[in-house]
């Protein structure tokens, strides 16, 4: 219990984060002790919770005082800048490691938190952006009021105004009674726009007039509701680039994108990996009851080096995977076949085969195989040099249709859409090279008809 006593003599602005970063750290040990009965292990751990759900009501005003006071030095380690921001009680969850990249991100977020200015996130799928908008909300003033989330893709679009602005009684056929739309429940909260780049134009111009009007219209009713609600939106796709193509609205962009903030992929903040690992490991072991998973070194390498086409996502799903499948100790054989390294996929290519078709790749191969760090750097390099080279051939039989491909290989398309992406294979190239070979094959053919017609 002195773990929960220790902070109250601290200044406001260390015990926020000292007392979560406490309370995280009794969860985590107190869930799997042995030296405790259960019933005492589950009354610490409703305190905690109780406790962590306490800090998160307090005021904001004082959390944010030394944030105000002490800016942030851009001359400081990562390692300094990340405990920064918990000194001065920015609450973000654990998992956030200190790659440069995600530093910037977070002190950006930071910043715009305790305001009133629509953020926009962008970042590969799998990056953390919901989570980001959550961290925002939670920093603000807002923070105890609704947290609304909604994916802009996933609404149909003759449904797209009632779902986002509500409707009346009657307003077409099934609207049996009165409903609020989202911005309505978000009202002097935070609403959070996923996959934005998604919204049809028509529900762009709509959008734009409830930025600038702050006012919303129920369908079937002509009378206009206020809203106060904060807006973050994100998106994996570049809509800059879709402004320009017409895609997507100028003006509704930069109304957006008043404070921009760019998570990286994973790939780029290899460092937090093994944090994650832990972290998602004791989240898994938690929901499945059971004790967190321990990892044989060689599945451990594979995590580490791993490419996660589908980031953060991907490697919290492999996580759970691995943890409710595996006994005490998990193995590479726990992983998707998808996932796994080729030589124990049974992609039709045994190890020494990957192997031989990397070295038969040419001298830049073989050069970049000798430059690796460690056998395990010159295993997954053959991985996805065999990888590639099957996915290159797959592309070629089926003329670039990527739904063919994933027919003919057994793998969810949207899996194989990341993996095309991982290596740098556009379908649209072979489906131009298969294009342009049919036109040669009609030439030829053509040649071949006049050739026989002179002939006779």
């Amino acid at each position: 219990m002195k773990i929960l006593d220790q902070v109250e003599d601290a200044s406001p602005a260390v015990s926020y984060a000292g007392l979560i970063e406490r309370i995280e750290i009794l969860r985590s040990t107190l869930r799997w002790s042995s030296r405790l009965e259960r019933a005492d292990i589950e009354k610490l751990l409703r305190q905690a919770s109780s406790l962590r759900d306490e800090v998160m009501q307090l005021s904001h005003k004082e959390r944010f005082v030394q944030a105000v006071a002490e800016p942030v030095r851009v001359d400081q380690s990562r390692g300094a800048r990340r405990q920064a921001l918990l000194e001065r009680s920015f609450i973000f969850e654990g998992t956030f490691g200190d790659n440069p990249k995600l530093l910037e991100a977070l002190e950006i977020a930071e910043k715009a938190a305790p305001t009133d200015l629509p953020v926009l996130i962008d970042g590969e799928s799998g990056t953390g952006k919901e989570l980001m908008a959550k961290v925002i909300h939670a920093n603000g003033g807002r923070a105890d009021k609704p947290f609304i989330s909604v994916n802009c893709g996933a609404i149909p679009e003759n449904l797209l105004e009632s779902e986002l602005f509500g409707h009346k009684k009657g307003a077409f056929t099934g609207a049996s009674n009165d409903r609020k739309g989202k911005f309505e429940s978000a009202h002097t909260g935070t609403i959070f726009l996923d996959e934005i780049g998604e919204l049809p134009l028509q529900g762009q111009v709509k959008l734009l007039r409830v930025l600038e009007s702050h006012e919303i219209q129920r369908v079937g009713s002509d009378e206009a509701i206020a809203v106060d609600t904060r807006i973050v939106a994100a998106t994996n796709r570049n809509l800059r680039r879709l402004s320009e193509e017409g895609r997507f609205r100028e003006d509704l962009f930069y109304r957006l994108s008043v404070i921009h903030v760019t998570l990286p992929p994973l790939r780029e903040r290899r460092d937090e990996i093994p944090l994650l690992l832990q972290w998602f490991g004791d989240e898994a072991a938690g929901a499945l009851k059971r004790r967190p998973i321990r990892l044989t070194p060689r599945l451990r390498d594979f995590l580490l080096t791993y490419a996660y086409p589908g980031n953060i996502r991907e490697l919290r799903n492999v996580i759970y995977r691995i943890s409710c499948l595996a006994g005490d100790i998990a193995d590479v054989d726990h992983l998707p076949v998808d996932v796994r390294p080729v030589s124990l996929a049974g992609s039709g290519l045994n190890a020494s085969a990957a192997a031989d078709s990397v070295l038969l790749a040419g001298s830049n191969a073989t050069a970049g195989v000798s430059s690796l760090l460690s056998l395990s750097d010159a295993k997954r390099a053959a991985s996805d040099e065999a990888e590639k080279a099957f996915l290159e051939r797959g592309l070629h039989e089926v003329g670039g249709t990527v739904a063919e491909l994933a027919r003919r290989v057994d793998m969810n398309r949207s899996h194989l859409q990341m993996l095309l992406k991982k290596h740098g294979l556009h379908s649209k190239d072979f489906r131009n090279h298969a294009a342009a070979r049919g036109a040669r094959a009609k030439d030829d053919l053509d040649d071949a008809d006049a050739d026989t017609a002179d002939a006779n």
